[in-house]
């Protein structure tokens, strides 16, 4: 992994993705968690195409400040930039804008682990 790798996502808020979807809030704006979500996927398209076919990578860490709030049916657009690499951790600078302003950003870490080993983890766990 090379830091200066860069990734965008994009996605137009939905019903689904509103903070009213969470429970008793009758909200209708994006959500925190789903914006997270789209952050996290910028992040894994910047560094897609490097992951080696035995690793997966897994995020572990996300610090972000939700700035504003954004409407359902306006577009939100979120760009992930990978700055340091240490070792198998991934350090990135990530931000969100609507069609209006910024409404994140912050920081995201990933780890790039043995696909296989994780796999076996998590069915060792499944049974118990």
């Amino acid at each position: 992994m090379i830091p200066g790798l860069a990734g965008e996502s994009e996605m137009v808020v939905q019903e689904e993705d509103l903070v009213s979807r969470l429970g008793e809030v009758p909200i209708k704006v994006l959500s925190t968690p789903r914006l997270i979500q789209l952050l996290e996927a910028a992040a894994l398209k910047a560094i897609y195409d490097f992951i080696p076919t035995d690793q997966v990578s897994l995020g572990t860490e996300v610090k972000i400040k939700h700035l504003s709030p954004t409407p359902s049916g306006m577009k939100v657009t979120a760009h992930a930039l990978l700055k340091e690499v240490r070792r198998n951790r991934l350090f990135f600078l990530v931000d969100a804008f609507d069609e209006l302003e910024k409404v994140a950003e912050g920081e995201h870490e990933r780890v790039l682990v043995p696909k296989e080993s994780f796999l076996q983890r998590v069915e060792k766990k499944r049974r118990g």
